[in-house]
């Protein structure tokens, strides 16, 4: 079965982009062990967890290959479906005023405190970064894992696809944060969480309906007008919650 080229293309972003997100969170922290800490803990660790998150992408994505299409378009719409709704509503609250935006500088030297303040390391081995980075790596990569086997597993094909978006984001969080050794602070993570949210909630609203059997009219080109549609209910979203947060501050 031949996969049009808004699958690929789409799935590719979608995947790179929700990557990005996570590894840029995972990044911050990994890199306050590192300094806090020392650097062999927060690598081995980081190191470690990202070998255990490529076995579960090969046992979940060959357990997927078992059941019928129809079930795993469903499954993976719905969960596709809650992860972009979830960024979705935080990034609109985020963008009306209404939440804070997420700072990577001062998770940065308020993990770095914590972890100065936690004592010295003993030994060879610092137990305390090593489970730092492990735990971040692991809480971070299990979404990503998720995100891209759903995005993977709605069409025969695109596993590879969504597998090379999450691929070339570690590439390139891993490469800045090489370089710069700072947190990535300029990053627009409230806009990306927002473009991913919108392309998440697409995807999803699409594989269910082709689990449910629907036919969409237009096919393929239905995800380019589910993104346009989503695009513009969050946007209209951001302007009545920013209006309602000004009158209610006015009201007190």
């Amino acid at each position: 079965m031949l996969i049009h080229w808004t699958h690929i293309g789409s799935t590719i972003v979608a995947a790179f982009l929700a990557s990005l997100v996570e590894c840029v969170e995972a990044l911050t922290v990994v890199l306050a062990v590192g300094f806090a800490r020392g650097w062999r803990g927060a690598l081995v660790g980081s190191g470690t967890a990202m070998l255990a998150l490529l076995c579960l992408i090969a046992v979940l994505g060959s357990a997927l290959t078992r059941i019928p299409l129809g079930v795993v378009q469903l499954a993976v719409g719905t969960l596709l479906l809650l992860f972009g709704m979830r960024w979705l509503r935080k990034a609109i609250l985020r963008a009306a005023g209404i939440l804070a935006m997420h700072d990577e500088t001062a998770i940065y030297t308020q993990q770095q405190d914590v972890l100065r303040q936690t004592g010295s390391s003993r030994g060879i081995w610092d137990k305390v970064a090593f489970a730092t980075a492990f735990k971040i790596t692991m809480l971070e990569g299990i979404e990503v894992v998720f995100i891209v086997i759903a995005l993977g597993a709605g069409h025969p094909g695109l596993l590879l696809p969504a597998s090379f978006g999450a691929l070339a984001a570690l590439v390139v969080v891993a490469a800045l944060g090489i370089v710069v050794h700072r947190p990535l602070s300029r990053i627009p993570e409230n806009t990306l969480k927002f473009v991913v949210g919108v392309l998440l909630s697409s995807f999803g609203t699409f594989w269910v309906g082709e689990g449910l059997g629907c036919a969409w009219p237009a096919r393929d080109w239905s995800i380019l007008v589910l993104i346009t549609g989503f695009l513009a209910v969050a946007a209209i979203n951001v302007a009545v919650c920013r209006r309602r947060a000004l009158n209610a501050s006015q009201i007190f």
